[in-house]
């Protein structure tokens, strides 16, 4: 290895040509005296670099460089890169108590849910303009001139000039750009038009093909409100120009386009549900945006099919069409709040499971835990007896896995029970939420909807009640259903197939009841 002499020991003539003058090194190096090596692969190896002098033995002093001025980004002409926040004073208690009771959302007492999806502050003159120039097309695009002459007030078609108004201001709309109060009341409505239309959806499809698997039906649906496709029925209705009234839609980016065509096609679904009820809804679908159940783009992908020998009734032997199911009434004498629609969900041939060992030890504890069955007065002793055994059969039915009986029989498992019950139960937290915060944007209720109905939540709130213990499994899942994990995941469908037959039984307010007393899916009570 080869030595090298000290520093200090050596003079000018006795210097190694590898030192032609002393080096100094300081612990602080000037940036100048630092060169980064371009050709090694780190960054942090650097190559100091030295002025030497010939001539003399001292080191020269290095070059001071001035520090060249700090770059100022620059925008856009006529933008101001930095933003001047006024901050105002608070509003003292009476004004502010003032602007609550003045506001739109409180005038209509007898509606709570219509009430809270008005907008939160008057409309101004530009509003009103708007609808002066507008509605007219808009309404006539819809089908709804006819009949609206003799309009009561404090009604909830007195609303629907203001509900239209909100569901075409998008957030790329003049209205919805300056006005936050008619952007908020516009993100209102399509979060809960959504949900709506899912809902319209599932009942319809599971009345027209009550032999088709939810898989089916999901496809379906897709295919009908894929938003790739709602241009095509905005286009089809006629209403592009009350969307971009500035543009061609034609010309717009394919997401631009697609997004907000989507929520004006929600925003319009709430507002006719909330104004005209749910078989309006239906009406607008088919008739004014030409919804095709046999097109192309709507058929679900070829599966293996089992044989369904099960008995349907008549009525659902036949294909139905969308003006039967929009205008159908249950009779008088009806056991359920929803009978044909509960004869598409639980089959007939259930009635071969009564009094099986299941009903025996399983079933007492369910009903007491969801207080059934509920207190009815019926004229006839005989309906409360049939109703409370099609409820019993229901019950069993929400705890048939799919892995027990599927094999033999397609329809003997929860599946389409949970199908409906998933929609069902979006609606009802969509309309909680919707009373509940009165001020609260769709995007923050749609997360916070989000969070609530999360799959192992729902799960959970049934485990709480002990509930999960009864699931009906095959014997070979059994062993695989030992890891409680993996067993969680088939809590949340049995969840959601009670709410189903909840409202296929006993209607709205039943599914109101078991999701925020029984479940308490707030998590507002007191944890016992």
């Amino acid at each position: 290895m080869l030595k090298l002499p000290a520093i200090a020991n050596l003079s000018s003539s006795q210097a190694s040509p590898f030192f032609a003058s002393p080096l100094t090194l300081s612990p602080h190096p000037h940036p100048s005296c630092i060169a980064p090596n371009k050709h090694h692969r780190n960054s942090r190896y650097c190559t100091w670099a030295s002025s030497s002098s010939s001539s003399s033995s001292s080191t020269a002093a290095p070059p001071v460089r001035k520090s060249a001025p700090p770059r100022t980004a620059t925008g856009p002409p006529g933008r101001d890169r930095k933003r001047v926040v006024i901050l105002k004073p608070p509003l003292d208690d009476s004004k502010l108590a003032e602007r609550f009771l003045a506001s739109p959302q409180l005038t209509l007492k007898t509606y709570p849910l219509l009430s809270s999806c008005l907008p939160p502050a008057k409309l101004t003159r530009p509003d009103e303009l708007w609808i002066q120039e507008n509605i007219l097309e808009a309404k006539d695009a819809m089908g709804l001139l006819a009949g609206m002459e003799d309009v009561q007030e404090g009604t909830p078609l007195a609303q629907l000039d203001t509900l239209l108004f909100l569901a075409f201001q998008h957030k790329e709309s003049e209205r919805g750009r300056k006005a936050p109060y008619v952007k908020t009341g516009h993100s209102r409505l399509w979060f809960l038009g959504q949900y709506v239309l899912e809902l319209a959806l599932a009942e319809l499809l599971l009345q027209v093909y009550p032999r088709d698997t939810p898989a089916c039906l999901r496809e379906r649906a897709f295919g009908l409100t894929k938003k790739s496709i709602l241009p095509e029925w905005i286009k089809a209705a006629s209403m592009e120009r009350l969307i971009f009234p500035d543009c061609d839609m034609e010309r717009l980016k394919k997401d631009d386009r697609e997004n907000t065509v989507k929520l004006v096609f929600w925003a319009l679904i709430g507002a006719v549900y909330l104004t005209l009820g749910m078989g309006e809804v239906y009406r607008l679908l088919f008739e004014v945006f030409g919804f095709d159940l046999d097109a192309k783009g709507c058929q679900p992908r070829i599966r293996s099919s089992l044989d369904d020998d099960d008995y349907l009734p008549p009525e659902l032997n036949q294909q139905l069409t969308w003006q039967e199911i929009a205008a159908y009434k249950p009779p008088a004498d009806a056991l359920f709040a929803h009978p044909r629609l509960y004869r598409a969900c639980v089959p007939t041939g259930m009635y071969r499971f009564r009094g099986n060992l299941w009903e025996t030890n399983s079933l007492p504890y369910i009903l007491k835990t969801l207080e059934y069955p509920l207190d009815i007065a019926d004229e006839n002793p005989e309906m409360t007896a049939a109703r409370i055994t099609e409820l019993k059969l229901g019950l069993q039915l929400c705890y048939m896995h799919p892995s027990l009986y599927k094999g033999e029989h397609p329809r003997f498992c929860f599946e389409r029970l949970e199908y409906l019950g998933q929609k069902i139960q979006d609606v009802i937290m969509a309309e909680k939420l919707l009373m509940k915060h009165l001020d609260g944007p769709g995007l923050w209720l749609q997360e916070k909807h989000r969070r609530l109905l999360l799959n192992r939540l729902c799960g959970l709130y049934l485990r709480d009640k002990k509930l999960h213990r009864f699931i009906m499994y095959h014997e070979e899942r059994k062993l695989m259903f030992e890891n409680r994990r993996l067993r969680n995941f088939t809590t949340t469908p049995v969840q959601q197939a009670l709410h189903g037959l909840a409202y296929l039984v006993y209607g709205r307010a039943e599914v109101r009841r078991l999701m925020f007393k029984v479940f308490d899916f707030e998590q507002l009570q007191p944890r016992l």
